[in-house]
């Protein structure tokens, strides 16, 4: 998981339009995510593509969530949004 310290934030306008995609497909993941009684939130999407998440409820200390991570919602964000680079849990 990556230190929430960690995150270099950038200005609002340069993440405004690839942090609407992220959303967009985000809303379409989550009630999956929620079948299983967790969530995933947000958290920030940087201009060189990397998109930051936080897992909540029943995902937060499942020892599935890295492959959530990585096989479904990295995996669909990159497919769906160009510009994502990468996708990191954060606490």
């Amino acid at each position: 998981m990556v230190d929430p310290a960690q995150i270099r934030h950038t200005n609002d306008e340069a993440r405004t339009p690839l942090r609407g995609e992220v959303e967009r497909v985000i809303a379409k993941i989550r009630p999956a995510v929620q079948l299983d009684g967790g969530d995933i939130e947000l958290v920030d999407v940087l201009a060189d593509g990397a998109v930051h998440i936080r897992f909540l409820g029943a995902c937060v200390g499942c020892p599935s969530a890295p492959m959530t991570l990585q096989h479904g919602i990295e995996r669909t964000l990159k497919s769906e949004v160009a510009g994502v680079t990468s996708v990191h849990a954060v606490e």
